[in-house]
């Protein structure tokens, strides 16, 4: 079949990705991507270590990003995207900015970080105070709660696993277990860190019962992304995307509570009247009329079994 007269495929616009080596969710990240975008894919180089503050500093390091960067460039996408949270915390705002800076002298094309990213979904979303989950260690955990309090945001819950590797593999209970352990505090908006932890069926559910926006980090690194070349991610009912899913259920907790209507107050029981059979009859007369409950409607069928 001759198919030349579609004139070829049509123009696709691209979004380069930088991802640290062990990231096992390419195809998480192109669910919140429209069809008429590409993601272009590379990977920092392998070294033999667990996932750990040790760890981000090395997939971060400015000479990683740049021949990174480099070898996306020969396909030209419109924007990069350093896709890490632990990676793009571990050194605080300054060192978010500093990496970003990095990546953009590199390609000379608009660069950002799952990180800085997150910050502009907080600000986008009026977060004041935020609770955190992560698949991270204690001391992981720690420093992204310091990146975020350096940003003049409050971290008022968090919950983490303490893993340290083959973080792909947790399941969704686990992280709406850890969220609901998180926001006990009645946080702003709920944040699921690490782009190696599948998110993108979750927040929907969980925005549904916690009553609040929920941010994970694969959704902010692909908003802000997609933000920076003027097209709008994909992701039905997510309040960070979707203007309804914002008005809807995870706008409910800034809400007041609604007050319940009064219900009027119950008349007190009244004697029945009693029909006598004539003028002057009392009670014990014969012509007492009975008194008559009304019948069952036909469909109950008579009285249910006691």
């Amino acid at each position: 079949m001759d198919v030349s007269f579609l004139g070829g495929p049509q123009p696709q616009r691209g979004v380069g990705i930088v991802a640290p080596f062990d990231f096992a969710l390419d195809r998480e990240l192109w669910r919140w991507v429209p069809d008429d975008v590409s993601l272009y894919l590379t990977r920092t180089p392998f070294v033999p270590v667990e996932v750990s503050l040790d760890l981000a500093r090395m997939v971060s390091e400015h000479e990683t990003l740049r021949e990174a960067v480099r070898a996306l460039s020969s396909v030209s996408p419109e924007v990069v995207a350093y896709a890490c949270t632990s990676g793009s915390f571990v050194s605080g705002v300054a060192g978010e900015r500093a990496m970003t800076t990095a990546m953009l002298r590199a390609g000379e094309i608009p660069a950002l970080t799952t990180s800085g990213a997150l910050l502009e979904a907080l600000i986008e979303l009026d977060v004041r105070r935020v609770a955190v989950v992560t698949p991270y260690t204690k001391s992981v955990t720690d420093s992204l709660e310091e990146f975020i309090g350096e940003a003049g945001i409050e971290v008022c819950g968090r919950s983490y696993l303490g893993l340290t590797r083959e973080i792909w593999r947790v399941g969704y209970r686990e992280v709406v277990d850890m969220a609901r352990e998180a926001v006990l505090d009645a946080p702003d908006a709920l944040f699921i860190s690490c782009t190696n932890l599948p998110t993108y069926d979750v927040i929907p559910q969980l925005e549904a019962e916690l009553r609040m926006p929920v941010l994970s980090a694969n959704q902010v690194t692909m908003w802000a992304a997609l933000q920076r070349i003027g097209v709008q991610a994909v992701g039905p009912y997510q309040a960070l995307l979707d203007p309804v899913a914002r008005r809807g259920p995870a706008a409910m907790a800034a809400m007041p509570p609604v007050a319940e209507p009064a219900l009027p107050e119950p008349e007190p029981p009244q004697e029945p009247e009693v029909a006598l059979a004539g003028p002057g009859a009392g009670p014990d007369d014969a012509g007492l009329l009975e008194l008559l409950d009304p019948p069952f409607p036909d469909e109950f069928g008579g009285p249910q079994p006691g």
